[in-house]
């Protein structure tokens, strides 16, 4: 039996709620959880305020948990120190950390990846909804907007880093000495959204009729006269 949309969401709010007060229990250092915990307090509030008008799907509303969830996990221990190294050893006796070939903790790059991967498809849910997005545009937009605000995310950590300084900076900031941390933020929360929206475009291209119509209609110039801003 499919749960109904606004229960559904009660049902995740209580879970993260249960989460987030457990994570919020002794965190490793209650600045920089305070600093990880802004956007997430906003966030709340901005779906609080618009489920009304704006009712997402299960799916955007589960990818959307999930991705908070994560967060909540990096928040609680800073995202250079979860023990997922020690985790993974205890429950299944191997070393991801050389599995992988990495030597830095890389949860923090874990995270922007999956920013990509899960929060690109309620992005697209809302551009099909509210800018009424189609084809070509109701893929491209979500991986633009994931690129763009990774980009101000960057700046934003950047400018919090200068502004506080000393071990909060360092702790918020997260680079553990690599110069190109930012860059590869980026790439992986691009790479995240590309993987999420070409997964989208082809179970739409097998399930949708009119797929490639109205992908070839998307691309087509409207109104060939030029704008009248002279």
């Amino acid at each position: 039996m499919v749960i109904p949309h606004r229960k559904f969401l009660l049902i995740l709010a209580l879970l993260f709620a249960a989460f987030w007060t457990a994570l919020a229990i002794n965190p490793h250092y209650r600045a920089d959880w305070l600093m990880e915990n802004v956007l997430v307090f906003g966030f709340v509030i901005f779906i609080a305020f618009f489920h009304n008008k704006l009712l997402l799907s299960r799916v955007s509303y589960t990818l959307i948990f999930v991705f908070m969830c994560l967060h909540e996990v990096g928040a609680h221990y800073t995202y250079a120190e979860v023990p997922y190294e020690q985790w993974f050893q205890e429950l299944f006796g191997i070393s991801v950390q050389n599995i992988m070939g990495w030597e830095r903790n890389n949860f923090d790059r874990v995270i922007h990846f999956s920013y990509g991967l899960l929060l690109a498809y309620p992005v697209r849910e809302i551009y099909l909804r509210v800018a009424n997005a189609k084809g070509f545009w109701g893929y491209f937009l979500p991986l633009d907007f994931t690129m763009s605000t990774s980009m101000i995310f960057e700046l934003f950590e950047w400018a919090a880093a200068v502004v506080f300084g000393g071990e909060l900076g360092a702790a918020y900031l997260g680079s553990q000495g690599d110069v190109w941390d930012a860059h590869k933020d980026m790439a992986l929360a691009s790479l995240g959204a590309l993987i999420a929206m070409t997964i989208t475009a082809a179970v739409n291209m097998h399930l949708q009729r009119d797929f490639a119509r109205e992908w070839s209609q998307s691309l087509k110039v409207k109104n060939p006269k030029p704008l009248g801003e002279d």
